[in-house]
């Protein structure tokens, strides 16, 4: 038997990388590689949960599941742009 597992991914990764995205024009400070902090400082921060179509998830979630998600999404990001910063100010030069 042949396995696929290539579409299998954490549900948040796309969302999260979108919104560090769009964020990222708001702190033109961050160099790729501080977005790149960003996105993994707020996955962690986040459960995993892993999906083969995005839509599958969606279709199971409640309107206030939804809104949790929304809610945490924010709150994760503001701390990862937060915490990549203050630990760059702290990096030498």
């Amino acid at each position: 038997m042949v396995f696929n597992f290539e579409q299998v991914h954490n549900y948040f990764e796309r969302l999260v990388f979108e919104e560090v995205a769009r964020r990222s024009e708001a702190h033109p400070e961050f160099t790729s590689d501080m977005l790149g902090d960003v996105a993994c400082v707020a996955l962690n921060r986040l459960p995993a949960r892993y999906v083969r179509h995005d839509v599958d998830m969606m279709f199971y979630l409640t309107e206030q599941e939804r809104h949790a998600i929304e809610v945490s999404m924010d709150e994760v990001l503001q701390f990862a742009f937060a915490f990549v910063l203050e630990r760059s100010a702290k990096v030498p030069r």
